[in-house]
This record gives structure tokens, C-alpha cells and sequence, in this order.
């Protein structure tokens, strides 16, 4: 039996926030719970001594069995006894129901997850049992997406003295923030990377204007946060949120046995005051935790956030590929538990399995990634700061937010015309200038080549830049060859990276 997962209309849009905030505090009473050890229910049960009746054989019968004629003298009824019996059983009945739904909607999803039958103290043989971990995994094919749903995903910095896993800890700026949208009518997952320096306005009493994007999540927690992004792309849906502390990040990592990534430069920084040390060299390595905490952390001067939000790209195409590695599939629940007090989620347990499902079936091309589209301003008190630019981007809020805005114009713009940047990867210098006037003989008139990338590729890469795969088939077929990679990972200014391999003839 296939089990469809449904979620609320833009439950987080500036429209229906109250909904949310009351889906977030229940979610907080969720993760309160998960890190309280469960005591035994005998344990818990209240203890109160009664005094024994006079004459036990009459003590609750009669009690009980004198309520329905205390009221009909007391109210001078003139309908008969036996009447007003059948009244009253119908009205116990009625209130015992709404007594036991009230108590199932305000239990946790989590109460008994994580509890054995021995914790729990009153589980027997012809019992229905609630389903562990474990046995959901098992039935993982069951759990399916029946519409698009985009989620905010936001990396907390650490917040000095905080226990992880407290409220507390999940309290500061966001260091990361991106927005992931599953479709599971084209079976697609893209991730848009809005940079922490996107400036924003951040409703406040007395509306104090513009601030950075990263602010959000401080001064009103993830419905805050989730709020200011919807509003900034045109009410776009956000369906749910995940808030990852900074140490959660590195106990993936290290939980994952590292993950292999290529560090394009020596990385060295060092900050006392927020006991930040950074020290990685360049080449391909495989990252522990707290190294892939600088990679995703270091920042170049003068050049913004946005060379670090390509990193944070790199890493997250890096997870998810030792994530469906066959060594680690298996060990998918056990990671879950032990992950789960380093994250803050209002995501149900049937969500994450649909989710989990959606990305195990995942094809690599349908795995898309860019950045929210703004530029740097010269004239902005703060040189780091990062401004929308929507001119001509309706095709990918559409992709990426699933939101239409009235006149955005769609970008027209033929392959041969797109800014194209050269980057030479195989070691042989002259192809550089032997792409270029290939190229330049099939009409392409905005060509450029950045310096050589490090790391020598024996097959010519297509990045594309800005999210459209579409025009990197386009360029392929022009090229005759190229592996096609949707991620802003290729030149910042280009629109398109040809990042030249060693199959160039």
C-alpha cells in the first residue's frame, strides 16, 4: 500500500503565519522530549492512596447510580427516568471521545519512537505496537511525495555557552540558508542558495528597513525567517524548515566517515575572538567534521559571500553522494537517531520518510543547484552587501520557488549570446585559445577565459551557472561532448563555465 504525504498550502507565507507558529511551538515540545530520557509509565503514573469505603460491595455502583436521579429532582424533570438514563450514557460516550481525541492530537510524534516495550512498561502480546525506527525503515517504499514542497534550510551559527541540541543553541544568525524545492511531478530536486549578506526587510515594530537575510532567524526564529523569504520571493510556499547547529554539521560528517571534496585554494584564517581557526590546503581530500566546518565557513576578503556559497554547494553535492553510498544506506536509522538533537525540524516522521524515499530514487541530472540572482553595490555602506536583481528571472523562480510574478520577463537569450566562460582543466594550455576560436566560428560573441582550474578533468565539464539546464544541453550539443553540471560552481560572472578536459580534441 503506497502512503502519499500531503502538507498544508504555503503554511509559512506572510498570509497564514499564525498557523505556522503554532505548528513550531509543537514542534518544540517534540524536540524537548526527544532529549529527556523516557521513564517507565509506572514511574510517571501518579500515585494516590483512596481510602477504602465503608462497604466496598456498594461503594462505586451506588455512587455512580445516584447521579441521574440526584438530577432529576434537583431539576424537576418531567420526562421519564429511563429517558434521561439513555441521555446521560449517550453524553459520557461523547465526552470520552473528545477527551481521547484531544489527548491523541496533543501527543508528540516522537513520544514512542525511541521507547522499547520495557520503557514503556504496559506493552502485551495482543497490543498494537507502535512501529520503532527501524520497522518504518523498512517500509520505506510506502512513503511517497504527492506534491511540490519546498523546505528553508538554515546553518546556525554557534552561539558561546549553549548545550547542543537547546533551544538556545539554535537561537543565533543563520550562517546558511538555502532553499530546496521537491517536485515530484518532474521528479526534480533544486536548491536555491540565498547568500547571508541578501538584503532584506525584516518586519519589525516600527519597520526599521533594510538588513542582511542572516538577521532573521535571530530576531524571530525560523517563522520569522521563513517569513522574510517568502515575502522576498513574491509569497513563495515554504512548506517546512530545518535549522542545523554548526556542531551538527560536523557530527554528520564525522558520523559519515568524512566526505571527499576538492578544495580549490589553501584556506588559512584565524579569529580568536570567535575561536575560528582555519587551515586547509588545496587538492582533493576527504574532510572530517571540523574540517568541513572551514570549508563551508571561510570567506575571502573583498569578494563577498558568494565564493563561499559555492562551497557550500561543493559540500552538499559531496554529502549527498556518500549519503547513497552502499556502505551507508544501511546505517540510515542509526544516523537519524544519533543526528536528530542537532537538528530543529517541524518535519513529521512520515515527511522524512517521503523525503528520504524521494532522494534515494533521485536521478543526477534532476539534482539541480544556483544562487539567488543580485549583485554587489558600490554605493552600499557595507561593500559585502548582496542585492536582488530579478531582471529576466521568471523561468527560475518558477523552477526553483515554484512562484509566477506579473511581468517578470522570461531570459530570451539564445546559447551563442550567453556570457561564456573558459576555464582550462586539462592541463594543456593551448586548448584554451582552441576553444575559443571554435567557438567563436559557431557565432558565440560574449566568450571569455578565467585562470586554469586546479584540478585536472579528463572530461570537458558544462556548469551551468544560473540554473538552467536547458541552455547547457544547448551548449553540449554545439560541443559535441561535455558533462553537464547544474550548480553555481563555475565562474561568477559567467552564465555559462566550459571547464575544459582532457577529451578535447
Amino acid at each position: 500500500m503506497i502512503k502519499q504525504v500531503e502538507w498544508s498550502e504555503n503554511p509559512l507565507g506572510s498570509q497564514q503565519v499564525a498557523e505556522f507558529e503554532t505548528e513550531v511551538r509543537s514542534q518544540q515540545l517534540q524536540r524537548t522530549e526527544n532529549q529527556v530520557t523516557p521513564a517507565p509509565v509506572e514511574d510517571l503514573e501518579e500515585k494516590v492512596e483512596l481510602n477504602p469505603p465503608a462497604n466496598p460491595n456498594r461503594s462505586v455502583v451506588e455512587s455512580v447510580g445516584a447521579i441521574p436521579n440526584q438530577l432529576y429532582e434537583r431539576l424537576g424533570l418531567t420526562m421519564p427516568r429511563w429517558l434521561l438514563w439513555i441521555m446521560t450514557v449517550v453524553i459520557g460516550i461523547i465526552l470520552s471521545g473528545l477527551l481521547v481525541s484531544t489527548l491523541a492530537l496533543w501527543t508528540p510524534l516522537w513520544s514512542n519512537l525511541d521507547r522499547t516495550d520495557e520503557d514503556l512498561g504496559t506493552s502485551t502480546k495482543d497490543e498494537v505496537k507502535i512501529p520503532l525506527p527501524g520497522e518504518l525503515w523498512s517500509k520505506l517504499s510506502q512513503y511517497q511525495l504527492s506534491r511540490p514542497m519546498n523546505i528553508l534550510i538554515m546553518g546556525i551559527e554557534p552561539i558561546s555557552g549553549t548545550v547542543d541540541g537547546s533551544p538556545e543553541s539554535f537561537a543565533g544568525k543563520s550562517d546558511t540558508m538555502l532553499l530546496v524545492r521537491l517536485n515530484p511531478s518532474d521528479k526534480s530536486v533544486r536548491v536555491l542558495s540565498i547568500p547571508r549578506d541578501t538584503m532584506i526587510a525584516i518586519p519589525e515594530k516600527g519597520e526599521k528597513g533594510l538588513t542582511k537575510v542572516s538577521d532573521a532567524n535571530a530576531k524571530g526564529g525560523p517563522v520569522l525567517a521563513a517569513r522574510v523569504v517568502s515575502r522576498t520571493l513574491n509569497n513563495a510556499p515554504i512548506d517546512r524548515y530545518i535549522r542545523i547547529s554548526t556542531s551538527g554539521l560536523r557530527q554528520l560528517v564525522d558520523q559519515l566517515g568524512g566526505v571527499e571534496v576538492f578544495v580549490p585554494q589553501s584556506m588559512e584564517y584565524k579569529d580568536s575572538s570567535s575561536r575560528l581557526s582555519i587551515n586547509l590546503v588545496s587538492g582533493w581530500q576527504t574532510l572530517n567534521g571540523e574540517q568541513a566546518e572551514q570549508f563551508v565557513r571561510f570567506r575571502e576578503p573583498g569578494l563577498g559571500d558568494l565564493p563561499r556559497v559555492q562551497r557550500q554547494q561543493a559540500l552538499v553535492a559531496a554529502l549527498l553522494q556518500r549519503l547513497n553510498s552502499p556502505t551507508v544506506l544501511p546505517r540510515l536509522p542509526q544516523l537519524t537517531r544519533l543526528m536528530r538533537k542537532y537538528f530543529d525540524t517541524n518535519l513529521k516522521m512520515e515527511e522524512m520518510m517521503a523525503l528520504v524515499n524521494f532522494g534515494l530514487n533521485l536521478d543526477r541530472d534532476n539534482f539541480q543547484m544556483t544562487v539567488l540572482p543580485g549583485t554587489f553595490s558600490r554605493f552600499s555602506k557595507d561593500p559585502d552587501s548582496y542585492w536582488l536583481n530579478m531582471t529576466g528571472q521568471q523561468s527560475l523562480l518558477n523552477d526553483y520557488v515554484g512562484v509566477n510574478v506579473p511581468g517578470l520577463k522570461l531570459d530570451m537569450r539564445q546559447v551563442p549570446n550567453l556570457k561564456i566562460a573558459i576555464q582550462n582543466a586539462s592541463n594543456q594550455p593551448q586548448l584554451t585559445e582552441k576553444v575559443i576560436s571554435y567557438l567563436k566560428q559557431k557565432g558565440f560573441t560574449n566568450i571569455y577565459k578565467v585562470p586554469d582550474w586546479p584540478d585536472t578533468q579528463r572530461q570537458t565539464q558544462i556548469v551551468v551557472q544560473k540554473g538552467n539546464r536547458q541552455v547547457g544541453v544547448d551548449l553540449q550539443k554545439v560541443l559535441g561532448l561535455g558533462q553537464i553540471e547544474v550548480a553555481a560552481i563555475g565562474d561568477l560572472e559567467s552564465d555559462l563555465t566550459i571547464r575544459i578536459g582532457k577529451d578535447w580534441k
